[in-house]
């Protein structure tokens, strides 16, 4: 029953990256600004490998970073 639950919160991270990074390239941002997105959703699907719920966390935070128009300066 765990290694269900498990699969479907890794669905649930894959599909809401793959949202992610499209939200992500669709931006009207400084480049700078997109390439320092872009790092933090590598390091969330780096992070997805070894702690799937610590990553599911992070995602969120930066969905609601995005949904708020809250942006990393870029470098």
């Amino acid at each position: 029953m765990e290694r269900d639950s498990q699969l479907e919160l890794y669905q649930a991270v894959a599909a809401r990256l793959k949202e992610a990074h499209t939200r992500v390239r669709a931006l009207q941002v400084p480049e700078g600004v997109r390439m320092t997105l872009s790092r933090k959703l590598l390091a969330v699907t780096a992070a997805a490998k070894h702690d799937l719920e610590g990553a599911a966390r992070r995602l969120d935070r930066l969905m609601k970073d995005l949904d708020e128009g809250r942006f990393p300066e870029g470098d």
